[in-house]
This record gives C-alpha cells, structure tokens and sequence, in this order.
C-alpha cells in the first residue's frame, strides 16, 4: 500500500514501515503507529520555534512525537528521528481535547508542532489542529514541507503559520537528506502563502554553501518578497564535521547579499549578531530588535508597538506584537530541548551504550520534563555533572562504565585543582560564545571550569542572563578588560575572526593587546565529558609554570579509553593549543 503523506511515497507491505517507520499496514489498512502519542509537550516563546514575523512574543504550547520523513546529516533532532522504534517507549497518549486544555492552563494563544517532522504524525497533528481551531487557538508547526498535496490541502484550512526548512535549492542538496527533489516544497510554499497561511523559511548554511542559502531566497523572492528567510549557521552537533561550521562573519556577509534578493533574511546560532533584527525595506529604521536565545532560536529584546515604521512602510508582521517575552526555564523550550538529549547521548557514548530497544526504560525516564528541567541546573557544576554521569549509568545499567568515566572525570580534576593551587595570581577571564559582544551567563559551566582552572572570571560581574549569555555594550566588554578570553567550543569563531571584530570595533582590552584569544575545540568545554580536556587545557594555558600537563597524550588516553578510537580519526576534533593569535 502507498502512503499518500509526503512525496516519499513509501510503498509500505503488510506488516512493515516506510521511511519515517511511523505508519504500517494491518489487514489492508494504513494505520498509524502511535496515534495522539506524543514525546514533549511544554509552553514557548513563538520566537524558539522559530517563527518570527506571526505574533511576536506569543506564548504556544510546544509539541513533537519522533520520526521524520527526511535523513539529514547533522541533525539537532537526530536522537528524535534517528530510532524513532527505540524512543518510541517515552510517547505518552494525549487526547486533541486534553491537548487543548493543558494549552488553555498554561495561557498560551496556540499549538505549534516543531522538533520532529509533523508528517511523521500527520493524522495525529491533523487531529489536534482541528480541535485547537475550534477552542480559537493558533496552529502552527516547522516541517521540511515534503508533504503531497492532498495531504497538504486537508491540513491548510486548519493552519495559521508555519516555518518550512529548506535544505537548500538544488535537488542534490534533498538527496543528502534522502529525498529525491526540492521542487515539491517550493510547490507547497508557494500553494500556503496563496492560501494566506503564515510561511516562514529556514535554510541550512554549511561551508561552501552560499549558493543553496542564496538560490533559496530568488526561489522565494518569485513567490511572495514577504516570505521571512531564516539562514541557520551550521552548528556541529554530535560528530558533525567542525570544518562545515562557516564563521559568524562569513554568516553576516552571507545574510546581507541575500537581503539584496529578499528584504526580510535572518542569521540564527550566530551569538551578538545584528542580523536577527527586523529592519524597514525602505528607510532601515529597528523595527524589531532580537538577540540569540539557543540554538535555532531568538528572542526579542525590543520592538515597536505596531509594525509599521515612521517612515509609514508596514511591514509584514502578523498578529498583535506582545509586551512581554516568555522565558522557557532550564533546557526546556525550543531546540534546546533536543540539545539536552544530545548531551545525554554525550554521555551514553562514553559508557558504551548505544541506542535501540535495550534503552526504551532508559529514554522514557529522560523524557520526562522534570529530568530536562532539572538537568541544566545539574551540569552547571562538576559535581553536579558527576552527579549525572553516575544517575545515566544507573539507568542505563552501565554503573560500571559511569563508576570509570566518573572517577576519570574527577581524577583530572584534582589534578587541576592541586596544580592551580600553586600559583600566587589568578588571571581576568572573559568567556563569550561567537563574537566578543555575547557573554556566558555567570552561572554556565565553562564560567565554573573556567574558576576551576585557576581564573578570576569577569563574567561574573554581569547581573542579567539569557540562554545561555547575554548581549552586552561595547563600554561593558572594555570595562571588563580581561586578560584572556576564551571562545566557547559551541557556536563559536575563529580567534582571528575575533580579534579582527575587536580592532574594527575598537574593543581593545588586555587580552586584545597581547593576542591571548583561544577557541575551544567543540564539546571541550560543555556538553560532553570532553570538557575534562578542556579544563586541562585552559589551566595549562592560564598557568604553564604549575600545569605541566601533556594535553596531546591526555586527548589520546581519553579517546582510547571512552571512544576506542585515536582522535585524529574523529574528523571534528581540533586542538586548543596553537590557536592562540600573538
């Protein structure tokens, strides 16, 4: 039997799955496999989903299931597609009515599907969005847009807004992802916006990509100029290739040659950006102001009343503009929920523990929003990091495993702090995330390896938080005046992108004026228990005289041990040392 969904077309044989493995065949009928089961359901800002020209800080109710239609490398959802089968223990049955009231408690304006691909659960979705139009609330979702046209005309009369991700313009782009074309989501887009559905695009950028991101905007421009573009920088998760993640200034560049072709271009996982910020077409003027909020999400900061300009242009904004922002606690919200389980397969990784059936338990009690919710509180310190290797393993049965990776962990660590204990001097520490306007939160982990390491870290001195730093002034960042900056492993710039921006900006402080800029390799200071390495490395580099560490046989050993391969044969791995700039 074929499905008739998505443009896959997966002919699906008694008994079996298609591509998405969500639907089968039972006595001649084509059922869903987990109907009205879903894996997260929890409120967010508009703006993490992302959407951002449609009610700007609105509050919606969050929701996904697993599976997706697609195979794309590098994907911040993959622990939610890669083994939908495995994961498919944590769903939990909710009704479309049940759906409606947790949204009505907790004073959201609508539903929006995002995370995993609603085509994957298209008739679950399809359920729920009809009973939210009905109770007056929005509906929303963020889809690769694969969807066949019958499939799509039954869900347009039910959907206000929607965020398509591109995977670029070329059809070899969409076979990457296991997909045959690229014209079936330009088709839908373009039957949406003739319908007046809300459409927003999102777009991939790898290295050597500018013309899929640039393509993409004439192919949208055609259809309709008011058709928001979200290029999203690419970030490596898991072990993604680091040489495919362009820089936060190749980014900006990109963005403004393709706002020549689309006015309305956005640049997300770019920390401190300017280009998140809604602009008038005509006359430039800040209609909107918005800075990084996570991973593939925003936050806006500041915005008119109205979007009309004074110049008297209107802008295409839709809905009310709210006044207040809602702020998702923890890891909660947006993909940053996907970032939390990442980091959990962080951990399983190191204890030999791979997916499948053998974690279903596991994965129904990491689901839970109280464990997401609780763990960012847990990783910001090394105890409480250790706290959650040794909760993993024991739910994993892996208490042996964690037992060793725990007592590694904590061996180096002593190790540190005994060594650092020997020097008379601490030295200013300045932490930032992409560009030197974006500092950490005081109380992130890389601020704690950091004062662990034998710094006195500046980022302390900022009383406001965000996820997970900060926009500060160019008069705060010189008045921090560090000696060292560090330049965090996850979203992050080349040193010498980095000092470049601080003598063009005339940000000279001491670290500036002697060179000491170093980027963390990724996973080296959060996320993985590969920030042991990192917390060597920056001892090493604050205290050379009391750290005489060999940082190459320790990256070796660690490998070996927790991975059992050598590093040089994991392509995303870089070294701390040498990228200095003197």
């Amino acid at each position: 039997m074929k499905c008739r969904i998505c443009e896959q077309g997966c002919t699906i044989p008694e008994g079996s799955t298609g591509i998405c493995r969500m639907y089968t065949v039972r006595g001649g009928e084509f059922v869903e496999r987990h109907p009205d089961a879903y894996l997260t359901v929890m409120p967010v800002s508009i703006e993490t989903v992302p959407v951002l020209h449609y009610s700007p800080r609105a509050k919606v109710l969050q929701v996904s299931t697993v599976g997706c239609t697609f195979s794309c490398p590098g994907c911040i959802s993959e622990v939610l597609i890669g083994d939908p089968d495995g994961i498919a223990g944590a769903l939990r049955h909710r009704s479309p009515a049940g759906m409606v009231e947790r949204a009505e408690a907790e004073g959201c304006s609508g539903i929006v599907f995002c995370l995993n691909e609603p085509a994957a659960s298209f008739p679950t979705f399809l359920r729920l969005a009809r009973a939210a139009q009905e109770a007056g609330l929005s509906v929303g979702c963020s889809t690769n847009g694969y969807f066949t046209e019958e499939a799509l005309n039954a869900l347009i009369p039910h959907l206000d807004y929607m965020n398509v991700g591109l995977k670029g313009v070329s059809d070899g782009r969409y076979r990457a992802c296991g997909a045959a074309h690229a014209a079936p989501v330009f088709r839908n887009i373009g039957l949406c916006a003739a319908a007046g559905v809300h459409v927003e695009a999102s777009v991939m950028y790898l290295r050597g990509g500018e013309e899929e991101v640039l393509g993409a905007a004439r192919r949208l421009v055609g259809i309709s100029p008011e058709i928001p573009l979200q290029v999203m920088r690419f970030v490596p998760f898991g072990d993604a290739c680091a040489g495919d993640e362009p820089t936060v200034l190749e980014s900006e560049d990109l963005c403004r040659r393709a706002r020549e072709i689309l006015p309305f271009v956005y640049l997300f996982n770019s920390p401190g950006t300017p280009c998140l910020d809604t602009l008038c077409p005509r006359c430039g003027e800040r209609i909107i102001g918005r800075e990084f909020y996570g991973p593939m999400g925003a936050r806006t900061v500041w915005a008119r009343s109205s979007p009309v300009c004074s110049c008297g242009e209107r802008l295409p904004v839709r809905g009310a503009i709210g006044t207040e922002c809602f702020d998702e606690p923890g890891l909660l919200g947006g993909y940053r929920t996907t970032r939390a389980f990442e980091m959990v397969r962080a951990i399983l990784a190191c204890l030999g523990a791979g997916d499948g059936a053998a974690l279903q338990g596991f994965w129904s009690g990491i689901v839970n929003e109280n464990f997401i919710g609780g763990m960012h509180d847990r990783i910001q310190t090394i105890d409480g990091y250790l706290g959650l290797v040794d909760d993993i393993g024991a739910r994993a049965g892996r208490q042996e495993e964690a037992a060793a990776l725990h007592a590694w962990l904590s061996d180096r660590t002593e190790q540190v702090m005994v060594a650092v204990a020997g020097s008379d001097r601490r030295p200013r520490l300045y932490y930032s995330m992409g560009t030197p306007l974006f500092a950490l939160n005081a109380g992130r982990f890389e601020v704690c390896l950091a004062g662990t390491a034998g710094a006195t870290v500046v980022n302390r001195q900022i009383p406001r938080k965000g996820k997970p730093g900060v926009n500060i002034s160019s008069e705060e960042f010189l008045a921090l005046n560090p000696e060292v900056i560090i330049v965090s492993g996850f979203l992050s710039a080349p040193a010498e992108d980095y000092l470049r921006f601080c003598h063009e900006g005339g940000l000279i402080v001491d670290a500036v004026r002697t060179g000491a800029v170093y980027t963390m390799p990724p996973g080296w200071d959060f996320g993985s228990p590969r920030w042991v390495l990192g917390l060597m490395a920056l001892a090493a580099t604050l205290h050379p005289d009391h750290c005489a560490f060999d940082l190459d046989e320790e990256e070796r050993a660690f490998y070996r041990r927790f991975y059992g391969v050598d590093p040089e044969a994991v392509n995303h791995n870089r070294s701390f040392r040498g990228t200095t700039v003197k």
